[in-house]
């Protein structure tokens, strides 16, 4: 719904407030933002259980130091930092190469769709094939994304762009999130998974701060040139991972 919605809010409020260029999208934002405090103000979370809370614990180094909780935060990581580059340059890269907002909107309706629809069996797919394989996938649909990009700049090159960046964050994220909770033991839970979330969502703070930057002194082929590195070094590190679990279920 959102992939429809937000989009095309922005897109229909754009010109809102005279004189003021997605003023309106803005305020648009606050109808949204309001709904969103209401619905979570009925959220009830569960209080931590006595083990959760007075279970023994290892020390964070040592728990940090396990492939299976490096490996996929790494993966999660870039996943969500390479996403969140190359989708926040797009409007420039759109605008830049002549394509009206509308069209831009449209791009960005088809990424979101792609980077949450799948959610609905991504979770069933790791369960069949394997969190590392699909991981694995998702790594790849992010190397095509690349390549979509760097192959033309029409409307379809970049639905195809961004349609292949959102199902390859969905594929990398979901996998890398499953499998780091099998880095901890319940009591250990709440301090690993802050430490994730504040290294992932940092990288995405960092990823938004810059890709204007980046944009605009590299342009959109080097910026999404730039990301290449990244996927080749999480590719490798499941790949060693995943003959390290093969080996280790040998044994």
């Amino acid at each position: 719904m959102a992939a429809f919605v937000g989009p095309n809010l922005a897109a229909f409020n754009r010109d809102l407030i005279a004189g003021f260029p997605f003023a309106g999208s803005y305020a648009s934002l606050l109808v949204v933002y309001s709904l969103s405090i209401l619905l979570a103000s009925f959220l009830r979370i569960s209080p931590p259980t006595e083990v959760e809370r007075y279970g023994s614990q290892r020390p964070l180094k040592q728990i940090v130091c396990q492939p299976v909780f490096f490996v996929p935060v790494a993966g999660a990581l870039i996943a969500y930092g390479v996403m969140n580059l190359v989708m926040t340059s797009t409007p420039l890269a759109m605008a830049g190469c002549g394509h009206s907002f509308s069209d831009t909107a449209f791009v960005i309706e088809w990424h979101v769709l792609a980077m949450f629809l799948p959610s609905f069996f991504t979770g069933n797919l790791i369960t069949r094939f394997g969190v590392l394989r699909i991981m694995g996938i998702g790594v790849l649909m992010l190397f095509a994304s690349v390549a979509a990009s760097l192959n033309g700049d029409t409307v379809a090159h970049f639905v195809a762009a961004l349609a292949l960046l959102g199902l390859g964050w969905n594929f990398l994220f979901i996998g890398g999130t499953t499998l780091v909770t099998e880095s901890y033991t319940p009591s250990e839970k709440a301090k690993t998974q802050g430490l994730n979330d504040l290294m992932i969502f940092g990288t995405v703070a960092l990823t938004a701060g810059i890709s204007g930057v980046v944009h605009e002194i590299a342009g959109w082929q080097m910026l999404n040139l730039l990301v290449l590195p990244f996927l080749a070094l999480v590719l490798l590190l499941i790949t060693w991972f995943s003959r390290v679990r093969q080996t280790e279920g040998a044994i």
